[in-house]
């Protein structure tokens, strides 16, 4: 497996927040992929560091590793993806969450993999701006305050 190493990416665009068409919690009230809103799928993504595949964006990916945990922080908008190895930092993903728009669920051509792209939309463009592959998809009955229980 390729290990991306010492990759820092700080992809801060400022483009005009908005909302897909969303039900309860975020999730798409159209046929097609399953939206999610950005704060569903960061809370929801917090609660399954061991459950990232990789991460990144179309520049660069890290990717998980036995020797590697993921941590999670946020600093005003900026929400941050670490990969760490002990104590030294491997990579970090910076994610501008005032830009992503919304989250895209879709299964994976892998089996066993779920795709998340978190969209960038402005009225020219809507761009894929960074992305995760989990072992699983999202389930609304994971988001805290449910009893189930999770890894």
């Amino acid at each position: 497996m390729q290990i991306a190493a010492d990759v820092h990416i700080h992809l801060l665009c400022h483009l005009r927040y908005g909302i897909s068409t969303m039900g309860p919690l975020g999730m798409s009230l159209t046929d097609g992929p399953t939206t999610l809103s950005f704060d569903a799928f960061w809370n929801w993504l917090m609660m399954h560091p061991n459950c990232i595949l990789r991460a990144g964006t179309p520049d660069a990916v890290l990717y998980d590793d036995d020797d590697f945990h993921w941590h999670f922080a946020a600093d005003g908008p900026n929400f941050y993806v670490q990969v760490i190895r002990g104590k030294r930092l491997v990579g970090e993903v910076v994610l501008a969450s005032e830009s992503v728009t919304y989250v895209e669920m879709a299964s994976s051509e892998r089996e066993g993999e779920t795709n998340f792209d978190l969209i960038v939309e402005s009225e020219q463009e809507r761009i894929g701006a960074y992305f995760f592959v989990m072992s699983h998809g999202f389930e609304e009955e994971e988001l805290p305050g449910h009893d189930r229980a999770v890894h």
